[in-house]
């Protein structure tokens, strides 16, 4: 899926494509591009259960659905990092 040309900035940082890429080790991942406020595009890249975990926060069947959507999705339900 193609996004993010000419799109315009967001409020805050937004999916804006996604598509899925083998991974070193030969397992799906995907990757997605993030339109930050400032107008800069990004890509994040998640492990097949992250990324299925993404589509169930988000509700959604298919990568299309994952244009328009908060990054904040992908850390729905990710336990925070501590070092104690």
């Amino acid at each position: 899926m193609s996004g993010g040309a000419g799109a315009s900035p967001a409020a805050e940082a937004v999916i804006v494509g996604a598509d899925l890429a083998a991974g070193h080790d030969g397992q799906a991942e995907l990757v997605l591009r993030i339109l930050y406020p400032n107008g800069a595009v990004g890509s994040v890249v998640l492990d097949g259960a992250a990324g299925y975990a993404l589509m169930r926060n988000c509700n959604i069947d298919s990568l299309s659905g994952l244009a328009g959507q908060s990054w904040r999705k992908i850390l729905e339900g990710v336990s925070a990092c501590t070092t104690s």
